[in-house]
C-alpha cells in the first residue's frame, strides 16, 4: 500500500484569552444542590425564562436554553438561588494546535521517552481501553484499524465518531498506533484498544456541554485512560464535576497544558485530578508556545512529532495536544503490566520516574519532568514474590497442661515480606477459625474437652499465594 505523508502547513488559533468569553449563544449550564426538589428546581427554570433542554446525568447538570439577550441575567439569579450549587455558560473550547516545524522523518520522541525499553515488556494490551475524547478517530486507518472500539459522536448525536477535523486521529496515533505492523509510524501503546468520543466539530471547537458528556461516556465504558487535548483558560464547574466522576470511576485523566506559551491555567489541564502536560522539544527545551505554570504536572516531547491523519496519511505535528497522548499511551502501558493498579498509583508511578528537568525537583516548566516509559514499565512489572511466609502458634507452649481451665488463649503469630493476606488455625487438624490478620488470639472453649492431647498449628497466606504451615504445638488435658 501507498501511504502519503503530508505536512501539516497551517494554523489553528489557540490564544484562548481570544476567545474566553465564547459561549454557545442562548446556553446555559446550571447544577442543582442536592437537596433541591425537582419540582423547585424547574419552578426556578420557568421564573428565570430558561428551558431545560438536555442533562448531563451522572453530574446532575442540566443544559439550559435561554435568549441570549438573558444570558447574563439568568445565570446571575441561579447562582443566587439557594437550589443551585452554581450555573454558568457553556463555554467554547478549541482543540490544540500550533504551527508545524519542518517535516522530521524519524519518529525523535519515542527513544527520548523510553519506549523501546518499555516495549520489551509490553507493547499494551487490548482489555485496557484509552479514550480518546476529541474530533473523532478514522477507525479505517491502517495504523488504527481493528483497535478502534464503537464510540459515540457528541457533536451530531449519533454513533458515527469518524474524525472530520484529523486532530483526533493524530492524537490517537500518537498514543497508539499500531507498531512493527510494516506501514507507518509507532505509537505508544501498541496493542491498546482505542474508545473514539467525537466532541469537537469539524472546525476544532466544542462546547464544554458536549466534552463533560464525553468524558461522562468514556468513564461508563470503562475507559482506563482519557486523553484530553483541547481546553480553555475558562473553568468550568460542570467539566470540573465530569473529571471528579471519572476520577472516582477509576480513570486516569491525561491533558494537554496548552500553547499559549504562558502560565494561565489551562483546563481541564488545570484541575487536579488531571496530569497537566508540557510540551518539549528533541533538546529538552520548552518550547515558546508551550504553556507552564504550577498546575503542570509532567512534560513530554510535543514538537514535529509524525502520526497518523485520516484517508491513510501521516502528519507532522506540535503542540501539546501531542505532548498528553504521549503520556497516555504510557499510562496505557502500565495498566498493561499491572491492571490492578489505581488511578492514584498510575499518576505516582508518572510522575516518581520521570526525568528531572530544568531546576533540580519539581519546577513549573516541565513540572515532575520527562515522561519516562521504560521506568515505568519497570515499575509496573508485578514482581514475583516466591517467599513463604512465617507463622507459629505462640501460645500456649509446647507440652503445656491446659486441664482445669475453662478456656486458652490460642495466640497466632505470622509475617511475610511484603504482607500476610490470611491466617488460620487448626485444633487436631480441623480449621477452627481464620483471620485476615497475620497475628490474632482466638479464645478456645475447653470446659468440656475430654482427657487427651490436642495438637495445634497455624497456616499463612500472602497475596503471591505462597502459604506455609507453622510447627505442631502439643498440649494436655
Amino acid at each position: 500500500m501507498q501511504l502519503t505523508l503530508l505536512t501539516l502547513a497551517m494554523v489553528v488559533g489557540m490564544d484562548w484569552q481570544s476567545f474566553a468569553a465564547d459561549s454557545v449563544p442562548g446556553r446555559i449550564l446550571a447544577c442543582p444542590s442536592g437537596s433541591a426538589s425537582e419540582d423547585a428546581v424547574q419552578n426556578s427554570f420557568k421564573r428565570s425564562g430558561a428551558r431545560e433542554i438536555g442533562r448531563l446525568h451522572q453530574i446532575n447538570v442540566r443544559v439550559l436554553e435561554v435568549s441570549k439577550a438573558a444570558e447574563a441575567r439568568v445565570i446571575a439569579a441561579l447562582s443566587k438561588n439557594p437550589n443551585f450549587e452554581f450555573a454558568e455558560p457553556d463555554y467554547i473550547a478549541q482543540i490544540i494546535l500550533t504551527p508545524n516545524d519542518p517535516y522530521y522523518a524519524s519518529q525523535w520522541h519515542l527513544p527520548k521517552v523510553g519506549a523501546p525499553a518499555a516495549w520489551d515488556l509490553t507493547t499494551g494490551k487490548s482489555t485496557v481501553v484509552l479514550a480518546v475524547i476529541d474530533t473523532g478517530v478514522d477507525s479505517t486507518h491502517p495504523d488504527l484499524m481493528g483497535r478502534v472500539l464503537p464510540g459515540y459522536d457528541f457533536v451530531n448525536a449519533d454513533s458515527d465518531a469518524s474524525d472530520d477535523n484529523g486532530h483526533g486521529t493524530a492524537v490517537a496515533g500518537t498514543a497508539a498506533a499500531a507498531g512493527n505492523n510494516g506501514v507507518g509510524v509507532a505509537g505508544v501503546a501498541w496493542a491498546v484498544s482505542i474508545l473514539p468520543v467525537k466532541v469537537m466539530a469539524a472546525d476544532g471547537t466544542g462546547a464544554t456541554s458536549t466534552i463533560a458528556n464525553g468524558i461522562n461516556y468514556s468513564a461508563d465504558r470503562g475507559a482506563r485512560v482519557i486523553n484530553l487535548s483541547m481546553g480553555s483558560t475558562s473553568s468550568s464547574l460542570t467539566l470540573q464535576k465530569a473529571v471528579s466522576y471519572a476520577y472516582t470511576k477509576g480513570a486516569v485523566l491525561i491533558a494537554a497544558a496548552g500553547n499559549n506559551g504562558n502560565s494561565t491555567p489551562f483546563y481541564p489541564a488545570a484541575y487536579t485530578q488531571v496530569v497537566a502536560v508540557s510540551a518539549l522539544n528533541s533538546s529538552d527545551a520548552l518550547p515558546v508556545w508551550s504553556n507552564y505554570g504550577s498546575y503542570v504536572d509532567l512534560s513530554a516531547p510535543g514538537e514535529a512529532i509524525t502520526t497518523t491523519w485520516p484517508g491513510g496519511s501521516y502528519m507532522t505535528m506540535s503542540g501539546t495536544s501531542f505532548s498528553s497522548p504521549l503520556v497516555a499511551g504510557v499510562a496505557a502501558l502500565a495498566l498493561s503490566l499491572k491492571p490492578t493498579l489505581t488511578n492514584a498509583a498510575v499518576v505516582s508511578l508518572l510522575t516518581s520516574t520521570a526525568d528531572d528537568l530544568g531546576a533540580a525537583g519539581y519546577d513549573i516548566y516541565f513540572g515532575a519532568g520527562r515522561v519516562n516509559a521504560a521506568k515505568v514499565a519497570v515499575a509496573a512489572v508485578p514482581v514475583f514474590d516466591a517467599t513463604v511466609p512465617v507463622t507459629a502458634v505462640t501460645n500456649p507452649k509446647a507440652g503445656a497442661s491446659i486441664a482445669g481451665l475453662r478456656s486458652v488463649a490460642v495466640s497466632v503469630a505470622s509475617s511475610d515480606n511484603v504482607r500476610v493476606t490470611k491466617a488460620e488455625l487448626y485444633i487436631n487438624a480441623k480449621l477452627v477459625t481464620t483471620s485476615t490478620a497475620g497475628t490474632f488470639t482466638y479464645n478456645w472453649n475447653t470446659s468440656k474437652l475430654a482427657v487427651g492431647a490436642y495438637k495445634l498449628q497455624s497456616k499463612a497466606y500472602d497475596a503471591a499465594g505462597n502459604s506455609a504451615l507453622s510447627a505442631l504445638i502439643t498440649v494436655y488435658r
